[in-house]
């Protein structure tokens, strides 16, 4: 993990939901055996990292109880971890984060904000990496919380505090990952203020981790002209060009469904940087 932390060209998480219920690709890899075939073949196309979720958290989902959110999710880390992928847990949970951390896992990608004390506590004693994402509420009602002031001041605010209790708890400064919480209690035009304005959150002085993948902003973009939104699987384009927006923002990774054309936008910007510098 400290490898992929290091400076450089912006990384790649890949996303297997191992769900029913995810927007994008719930029902995808709902077999055990399918997800891990698809994490595989995310590493081959350059994931740097596989981001595994059991429980979607799409606005409005209803919860999963911890068992079946472990059932779903371990085998899965557990042979990705076996054959050398760096693998990511997507839960709010410490049962299952410890757990999935025990079958190899090596970040823990929170979206509950630092809810849980408990699973910052793991965090801690197990030396674990921890995204610290801007959220406020479940996702069932976390539309209900979209409203701000200035969203960027705003948010930066609320996770300025809450990264103060993720040190509390005795996670390093070190081992933190930022992420805005691009569609997670923000309306339309909160996302794309928060992306205009991404330098801000260098006040944190942490990597950045940015996830705009098929997102439901992305597609009352791309709305057709009676206002229908763009179909989820149907946003892939628009996705991959704010994927080349942020690495040519320098942010430390993006999150992803479609692994290959993301990998190949960052190595385009790669190389347009490395152009621009050898001019200089």
């Amino acid at each position: 993990m400290a490898r992929l932390l290091a400076a450089g060209p912006t990384r790649v998480m890949g996303v297997i939901n191992v769900t029913p219920d995810s927007f994008s690709d719930g029902g995808t890899y709902a077999d055990q055996t399918d997800a891990v075939r698809a994490g595989l073949r995310m590493v081959a196309e350059g994931a740097d990292i596989v981001d595994v979720g059991g429980e979607s958290t799409r606005p409005g989902a209803l919860r999963v109880d911890a068992a079946e959110e472990r059932r779903r999710v371990l085998p899965v880390v557990a042979e990705l971890a076996a054959a050398g992928v760096a693998v990511s847990i997507d839960t709010t949970r410490a049962s299952v984060a410890e757990a999935a951390l025990d079958a190899g896992a090596v970040l823990v990608n929170d979206v509950s904000s630092a809810a849980d004390p408990d699973l910052l506590a793991l965090v801690a004693e197990r030396g674990a990496h921890y995204v610290l994402m801007h959220a406020r509420g479940a996702s069932a009602d976390m539309a209900k919380r979209s409203f701000y002031g200035d969203v960027v001041a705003d948010v930066i605010a609320e996770l300025s505090s809450r990264m103060a209790v993720v040190l509390d708890a005795g996670i390093p400064a070190e081992r933190v990952i930022i992420d805005p919480g691009i569609g997670f209690a923000k309306r339309f035009e909160h996302n794309w203020t928060l992306l205009a304005h991404l330098d801000a959150f260098t006040v944190f002085r942490r990597p950045l981790l940015v996830g705009t993948s098929r997102k439901s902003f992305l597609g009352a973009t791309l709305a057709g002209p009676d206002g229908t939104p763009r179909p989820v699987d149907e946003r892939e384009d628009a996705t991959q060009a704010t994927t080349t927006m942020l690495a040519d923002r320098g942010v430390w990774a993006v999150r992803v469904h479609a692994v290959r054309p993301a990998v190949d936008a960052v190595r385009v910007v790669t190389a347009w940087h490395r152009a621009a510098a050898s001019w200089s």
